[in-house]
């Protein structure tokens, strides 16, 4: 989604915030780990993450997001084999050799958490498996690369150039953003190089998701004609996706949806 409003700079006490939410966010995920596996339907797994947030007092950002018009119909995004992103939790169960994507965003305090984590389901092929490491590992470098008062682009030009050494596709039309009390908002965070992106430049205090979409084949999407938000590899391969919420800091960027028991930078899948 792209997003053309002034860009955010959190204070001292907002980043608290923004720190808080990322680590309910993280500590849902942990809480979802061990149910993705095997028999479960997508819907359970959206029930789990609706009475998990609830429980703490806090809300599923994800749930009528869209407006009226158009309202996202569950709590969280479940993204199954050739789905890019924007899954609809339904009574698809997951079987053997399936990856799938849950993304999560939570918003606590009016504060936003946001990442996803793909799962591998059993024993998956050399290439789904590949995937989903390039995925990863593309994350990771393209976080390990930045620096305050780097331009945007940086993000686009590590993680292109890394998929580019496999042949995978990287998906341009839905990028990362900027996130705090908007669950949306500037900068756009493109995961390829964009004139853009080279015009901005992540400075101390703003706060924003890297998503690198890495499709097994082509880089088209298509967007499902009747729900209107399940999208899809245009050429049916597989794709992947690994997200985190950072803040930039005079220091460095720091990840705020860390877990503590999903993969860490340098896992092997």
């Amino acid at each position: 989604m792209l997003i053309k409003r002034k860009k955010v700079k959190l204070t001292t006490a907002e980043r608290d915030g923004m720190r808080a939410a990322g680590q309910f966010n993280a500590s849902l995920m942990d809480h979802l780990r061990p149910w993705v596996k095997a028999g479960i339907t997508t819907i359970e797994i959206d029930d789990i993450v609706r009475q998990f947030t609830a429980d703490h007092g806090h809300v599923a950002a994800c749930l009528g997001y869209g407006g009226p018009q158009h309202p996202f119909p569950n709590s969280c995004c479940t993204s199954i084999n050739e789905v890019v992103c924007h899954g609809i939790p339904g009574s698809c169960s997951l079987k053997d050799g399936d990856i799938v994507n849950v993304d999560i965003t939570t918003i606590v305090d009016g504060w936003h958490g946001d990442q996803s984590e793909t799962f591998i389901i059993g024993k998956v092929d050399d290439q789904v498996c590949q995937i989903v490491q390039c995925a990863f590992d593309s994350l990771y470098l393209a976080i390990a690369a930045l620096k305050p008062g780097c331009r945007v682009s940086v993000v686009g030009e590590v993680i292109s150039q890394y998929a580019q050494q496999f042949d995978f596709g990287v998906v341009d039309k839905y990028v990362g953003h900027g996130i705090g009390r908007r669950f949306h908002q500037p900068p756009n965070v493109s995961h390829v190089p964009t004139n853009e992106a080279r015009r901005q430049y992540f400075e101390p205090g703003m706060c924003f998701t890297i998503e690198p979409m890495i499709n097994g084949g082509i880089a088209l999407t298509v967007e499902d004609p009747q729900d209107g938000w399940t999208v899809r590899t245009a050429d049916g391969e597989v794709s992947a996706q690994f997200e985190h919420t950072i803040l930039m800091t005079e220091d460095g960027p720091e990840m705020l949806t860390l877990t503590e028991n999903g993969p860490k930078p340098g896992h092997q899948f």
